[in-house]
């Protein structure tokens, strides 16, 4: 009788849990865990060829804590410029299981420099997702590599911090 009540115990803790992560777990949404931290960023995704392409350009501003997230249809190499686009901004790499591979500080506006998504000798520089937000604020909320991002859009088979 004790087993069967640790069980369910057990399964009610469980089934909190999974709530839990799947509340935190939003589209519009980015949530980094790691280095003893939680931090949240509001996001527009872009997912497609054109808005992908589109991006931040011509925006003359961009708020704290949020930003754009780019979604790529399966992880390859990637590389950004921050052509059009007349303000700072923090770029960060993410891999298919939703690790911070490479962030890029405080891209100069109007450069059309290329900004690759990982660093040389990077033994895996396939990237998944991109996540773009005001210049400054990678640091600010102390986003690092090795930081693990939950959202809904990373399969989740493979998620490092899967969102159910």
């Amino acid at each position: 009788m004790k087993w069967q009540a640790a069980a369910v115990i057990l399964g009610i803790l469980t089934s909190t849990v999974s709530l839990a992560r799947a509340a935190e777990c939003a589209a519009d949404k980015a949530l980094f865990k790691g280095n003893g931290r939680s931090v949240a960023v509001s996001v527009e995704i872009a997912d497609d060829q054109e808005e992908r392409a589109r991006g931040l350009m011509f925006r003359r501003d961009l708020q704290p804590d949020t930003g754009m997230l780019f979604i790529y249809e399966t992880p390859q190499r990637v590389a950004f410029w921050m052509r059009n686009t007349p303000i700072p901004l923090d770029m960060i790499f993410i891999d298919a299981r939703g690790r911070v591979r490479h962030v890029h500080p405080m891209a100069r506006p109007l450069d059309e420099t290329s900004i690759p998504g990982a660093t040389p000798g990077d033994p895996s520089p396939e990237r998944l997702m991109v996540l773009e937000v005001p210049g400054g604020d990678a640091a600010r909320l102390g986003i690092t590599p090795g930081m693990v991002l939950a959202h809904p859009r990373l399969p989740q088979s493979m998620a490092e911090r899967p969102c159910g």
